[in-house]
């Protein structure tokens, strides 16, 4: 189902059947599942270490490595709607809270081209890098 089509319920109600299935929500602790999402995102993060900006987004432009990336990526989020149904999460209100959150402490106006944490902090060259 297209993302247009499909909502965060009904992804996180078939990613909560295939753990029923298989009798494994007693290995999903807070614990290990906050480790597998970062392990897997460790093994997204492999497709691209070594790489230029550049090289890294023609990388995806290629079928068989774009599809192992899309497969670690499906990894990822599968595991953080585990963690979230393990610990009854509400995604779109953490979600939300969050952005709000991010809103108020990078003022777009103030960090708008900028990937500096704050004016205090800047980065060395205080610019975004190329795209």
């Amino acid at each position: 189902m297209p993302d247009n089509q499909t909502t965060i319920a009904d992804l996180r109600a078939r990613v909560e059947a295939f753990v029923a299935e298989r009798d494994w929500a007693r290995f999903h602790s807070p614990k290990n599942l906050s480790m597998a999402i970062a392990i897997e995102a460790a093994e997204l993060m492999e497709h691209f270490q070594w790489l230029t900006i550049e090289e890294s987004r023609e990388l995806v432009e290629e079928e068989k490595a774009r599809g192992q990336v899309v497969d670690e990526l499906a990894d990822v989020l599968i595991y953080c709607f585990s963690l979230a149904n393990a610990l009854h999460i509400d995604l779109s209100e953490a979600i939300g809270r969050k952005l709000a959150h991010n809103a108020r402490k990078y003022p777009a106006d103030q960090y708008r081209g900028r990937f500096f944490r704050s004016p205090t902090h800047p980065a060395p060259s205080g610019k975004a890098p190329e795209p």
